[in-house]
């Protein structure tokens, strides 16, 4: 009784509210996030075959980097300044208008850059038409500004707008995917439901918050480029180690071995999943409280890392041991290759869920946003490396393994850097 009389006096303060409500919004969408690819993914394995289901994995991997240079950052950045401004209208204006033209810019920027890549190399023309459809996803990205409704804390938004788009993803996948030739569509299928969602998202942001689109100076442009550059690079550098073992598999080896890293992969990526209600929904309080109170932002951080990690060695345990019996079930038995991939890198959804919290939730928000870069970008050039050489005499084990040691390697670093911060093991 006296946990559920302290829960209610809590709730009774707005911005407890507002964190409850974003929570419960993101756990809704990160559900959806979670269940549906589970249902989708596994019939595509099954009715497209591992290559297929390899060469768009392949694809996404590839047109991932042009969603990271699109962002440019500014997911955190821009989300960070909404949260600050978001009683000013004015100035709410000019946040959206100038990232929306950024935006708008480096996407134009981003699809001249594919067809380059598209006519230089063999490897990517043989497909050039999976590619192009791929890229669908980058312009609905860019539409939709995920990043302005954070900031307003207003979760729910994103909640409809991409369960919608998923929704119709999943059932679309049902009604026109049959057979191994049909593989074109699911890019076309993906990328219409995130453009529809970006637009839906325009529309709520112009009619209920009222907001204005507004030519801006090259100097108020300027200003938001340069402060998104060093989180622009520290996403780039993520993408080394998350995006770029694919690409290297796919370069090294081929179009199945893709496959088999990717439905591993994708199962881990599944589990990771569960940690963003959180950490999505906290960052602009944690942002707010770090400023008025570090100690006690650091206070409640430490809790959050104390139940995460319990809840995701649980979950660890579990994949390592019915790794086979996961993987038969969802995808089939000829899909089994992929069960020593799944158990190496089954850790990995702990070293993301610390690495967010020691480096978006802490380092960004005091500052040290320098230092948060050259942390990923050594992971970066440490993960191409081992990845060309483990890939290379181990395939998609190697594969498996580059991605694991880099995840570590990231999360020790980050958490050395916050320990000689704030002496956290000793709070």
């Amino acid at each position: 009784m006296l946990i559920i009389q302290k829960i209610k006096q809590k709730l009774k303060k707005e911005e407890h509210k507002r964190l409850l409500s974003n929570f419960i919004s993101l756990a809704f969408l990160q559900g959806a996030n979670y269940i549906l690819p589970l249902i989708t993914f596994p019939y595509l394995v099954r009715v497209l075959g591992v290559e297929k289901f390899g060469l768009l994995a392949f694809a996404g991997a590839t047109i991932a980097y042009f969603n990271i240079l699109t962002d440019y950052g500014f997911n955190l950045t821009a989300t960070r300044k909404v949260s600050i401004y978001r009683d000013n209208k004015e100035k709410l204006n000019e946040i959206f208008s100038s990232v929306m033209i950024i935006k708008l810019i480096l996407m134009i920027i981003s699809f001249i850059l594919l067809l380059i890549l598209i006519f230089s190399f063999n490897k990517f023309r043989q497909d050039y038409e999976i590619f192009i459809l791929t890229f669908g996803v980058v312009i609905g990205q860019v539409l939709f500004p995920q990043w302005f409704f954070q900031g307003m804390e207003r979760m729910k938004y994103i909640t409809f707008l991409n369960i919608l788009a998923k929704v119709i993803f999943t059932i679309a996948i049902f009604v026109f995917i049959h057979k191994s030739s049909d593989y074109w569509k699911v890019p076309l299928i993906n990328s219409l439901g995130f453009i529809v969602a970006g637009i839906l998202a325009l529309y709520i942001i112009f009619k209920d918050f009222k907001i204005k689109f507004k030519l801006q100076t090259l100097n108020t442009l300027k200003t938001y480029f340069i402060d998104g550059w060093h989180l622009f690079l520290s996403q780039i550098n993520i993408s080394l180690f998350s995006n770029t073992n694919p690409i290297i598999l796919g370069l090294l080896a081929n179009d199945q071995a893709v496959g088999y890293y990717s439905i591993a992969e994708k199962t881990m990526r599944a589990l990771a999943m569960f940690q963003t209600p959180i950490t999505g929904s906290i960052f602009p309080y944690i942002t707010k409280l770090i400023k008025e109170n570090k100690q006690l932002a650091i206070n409640k951080l430490k809790k959050i890392i104390l139940y995460g990690s319990i809840i995701y060695t649980i979950s660890i345990i579990f994949v390592i041991i019915f790794a086979p019996q996961i993987i038969s079930i969802l995808f089939g038995n000829s899909s089994l290759p992929a069960v020593n991939v799944l158990r190496i890198i089954s850790i990995v959804p702990l070293t993301i869920f610390l690495n967010n919290i020691f480096g978006t939730q802490i380092m960004l928000n005091i500052g040290r946003k320098k230092e948060f870069a050259n942390i990923l970008f050594k992971g970066a050039i440490l993960n191409i490396l081992l990845c060309f050489v483990l890939t290379y005499y181990f395939s998609y084990i190697g594969t498996a393994i580059s991605l694991l040691i880099v995840e570590f390697y990231i999360m020790i670093a980050m958490y050395f850097q916050v320990y000689k911060e704030f002496k956290i093991a000793k709070y």
